[in-house]
């Protein structure tokens, strides 16, 4: 059985990386908000031809949307960590650094 709640999730995780409002997104595939956001809770089926859309759209793949593939999970943390790290200067890059060596030194000790 599909995880609905979960595939929801991901397309919104996959919105919010680009900037994209429900409305923006429903607008795009030719959807209702409404439907867009019982997608993204699980409220809803989408159809296959939606989901394709939704793919599309965020040029994901279906896999993406579909599986929890750790590797990629992290290659979509790296891309955001990326994208946050140009739009800093060297010296909040090196601020930002230190603080997630803190923070995975802190999640070693407690997980």
């Amino acid at each position: 059985m599909l995880d609905y709640y979960g595939i929801g999730q991901k397309i919104r995780k996959f919105r919010k990386a680009q900037n994209l409002s429900q409305e923006q997104l429903a607008e795009k595939i030719g959807i209702s908000t409404v439907h867009m956001s019982h997608i993204e809770t699980g409220n809803t089926k989408l159809s296959l031809a939606v989901f394709v859309n939704i793919a599309t759209a965020l040029q994901v793949s279906a896999d993406d949307l579909l599986f929890s593939a750790p590797a990629n999970q992290k290659s979509v943390a790296l891309n955001e960590l990326s994208e946050v790290l140009d739009a800093c200067s060297p010296q909040e890059a090196k601020v930002i650094a230190e603080i997630i060596k803190s923070a995975k030194i802190a999640m070693d000790q407690y997980l």
